[in-house]
């Protein structure tokens, strides 16, 4: 699994080597889940970092209703999730994290992330720098998820996302598809596929299929 590893942030500026000893140092594990099998519950105990080697996952959680949102959608091999809980010291999660394919995990054990070793070796120095630089990202991130759940209507809210996930000539790349973007900005999928079809016939998108292209930004921008 060592070269999904190479591309994750955790991992960043450190040689295959590196990454060996330092799973091998703090007797990491990889768990094999199948599709829609559950990998922590919401009464679980935050115990290991979890990098995504294989498949796909979703932070989940379910209304009074029992209606599921998704929180975030992980897709990347060496894309981390559930880092937050690691360091925040609770007896246990918010939500719920759910295979949507099947899906390897590499499992970290969170008190190697707390101090370096009594070797002093300089990658385990590394990955836990590494580690502030991703919770740091985070934070920019759920800033993001604010200023998303501040629009006042669901076209401001697509507008955003779009935004947010567009390259600089228009082209949007969605870390999710249509079924996952309607929970995570909690509405309908039918109300989500209207008004993506209004902002096409309003000329704001274009929609060939799941990919979608901003022709003019400053009029997203403007809503």
């Amino acid at each position: 699994m060592l070269p999904q590893l190479n591309h994750s942030p955790l991992f960043a500026d450190m040689t295959q080597a590196d990454i060996e000893s330092c799973l091998t140092c703090s007797r990491s594990e990889i768990v094999s889940y199948e599709k829609d099998e559950i990998i922590f519950y919401q009464q679980d105990q935050p115990r290991k970092l979890m990098v995504l080697l294989e498949g796909s996952v979703s932070v989940c959680k379910d209304s009074f209703s029992g209606k599921r949102n998704i929180v975030a959608s992980f897709r990347t091999p060496g894309d981390l999730f559930g880092e937050v809980y690691v360091f925040l010291g609770k007896q246990s999660y918010d939500h719920y994290a759910q295979a949507m394919d099947a899906t390897k995990i590499l499992l970290i054990p969170r008190e190697f992330l707390f101090h370096t070793c009594s070797n002093g070796c300089g990658c385990h120095q590394r990955l836990i720098s590494n580690m502030l630089a991703i919770l740091a990202q985070k934070a920019y991130h759920l800033n993001q998820k604010l200023q998303l759940l501040s629009c006042a209507t669901l076209r401001q809210k697509i507008a955003r996302v779009l935004l947010q996930n567009s390259d600089a000539a228009g082209h949007v790349t969605l870390p999710m598809n249509r079924e996952e973007l309607a929970d995570f900005l909690n509405v309908a999928r039918p109300s989500l596929s209207r008004e993506l079809m209004r902002m096409q016939d309003d000329g704001l998108i274009q929609i060939d299929r799941n990919a979608f292209f901003i022709p003019h930004q400053e009029a997203l921008e403007y809503l």
